[in-house]
């Protein structure tokens, strides 16, 4: 489990086919203090760590994974966002994020806010249930709040220090990212569907209901 707080960025220093799989080197500050069998968010995919040295890791990348997430679409120099797995006693700073990537979105529009920026991302039909407005997301790992949902685009805004840390600031139309749902809202979609579909035919939940049932706010407002 992880927090959504990414640590630092790692690099991508090798890639190798193995079948339908991958094999990827990261080049992390903290390589050396991992063990065998930890778990390391990599732009939000939960990987586990097969190899380390005093200044990489590797992991393998499965085909399912690899069908789901942007790891398919990276190459050897490009930089990824890292968080260790959190551990028991620590603090929960951003929302509870798994890993497990729901889908992926496309940057429209990245522009100056304030001393920060903001940014706007498509995401796939499936997932338009899931997005509320001041709702959590996690953006190729990264934890934010959910600042304006209009049809199937979300807007965050990301504070200087995300825009630091992370290589958020790399983004521009186009670019495509891993997006992770909030598991809370997910559990609330899935029990409302299951109250839904046994009190009437058609769609199981809508954003009326989420909003009926104080899980979202109207769509389009601030």
């Amino acid at each position: 489990m992880f927090t959504g707080l990414v640590q630092t960025t790692g690099r991508i220093v090798h890639l190798e086919r193995l079948g339908e799989e991958r094999r990827v080197r990261i080049e992390a500050p903290f390589a050396a203090d991992l063990r065998r069998g930890e778990s390391v968010a990599v732009d939000g995919v939960c990987l586990t760590v097969t190899r380390r040295a005093d200044a990489w890791f590797e992991a393998v990348v499965s085909p399912e994974t690899l069908s789901r997430t942007t790891l398919a679409l990276r190459a050897p120099r490009d930089r990824v966002n890292l968080e260790r797995a959190l551990r028991a006693g620590d603090r929960l700073g951003g929302h509870i994020v798994q890993g497990h990537v729901d889908g992926v979105g496309v940057v429209e529009a990245m522009r100056p806010e304030g001393t920060g920026a903001r940014t706007r991302v498509r995401f796939p039909a499936a997932l338009s249930d899931c997005i509320v407005m001041k709702g959590s997301i996690a953006v190729d790992g990264v934890s934010l709040t959910v600042a304006d949902v209009r049809g199937r685009c979300f807007e965050v805004a990301l504070i200087p220090e995300t825009l630091e840390i992370t290589r958020l600031r790399e983004y521009a139309p186009g670019t495509a990212v891993n997006l992770e749902v909030d598991i809370m809202g997910r559990y609330v979609v899935e029990y409302l569907r299951g109250q839904a579909a046994g009190s009437r035919s058609g769609p199981a939940v809508t954003r009326d209901d989420l909003t009926r049932h104080g899980f979202a706010g109207k769509e389009g407002t601030r």
